[in-house]
């Protein structure tokens, strides 16, 4: 994170359903590592966004991403 930032980590599956919520934070500037215990889960495609809106509200940033889940 270049700025404090709040953060939201989400997970969605192929129909646009949200799975898991793995972050909603205030979260200060640097680098994070997130685990994701994906065992409750079935294989196949899902969707992950990360949203960061800064503390004085001047910088946002959202990103989706795929990946696939094989057991």
């Amino acid at each position: 994170l270049p700025f404090r930032s709040e953060v939201i980590i989400e997970v969605y599956n192929i129909l646009g359903n949200k799975v898991e919520e793995l972050l909603n934070e205030q979260m200060n500037a640097g680098y994070y590592e997130i685990n994701f215990n994906a065992s409750g889960l079935p294989s196949g495609v899902y969707f992950y966004t990360i949203k960061t809106n800064s503390i004085e509200g001047k910088q946002h940033f959202t990103s989706t991403k795929k990946m696939m889940i094989l057991k």
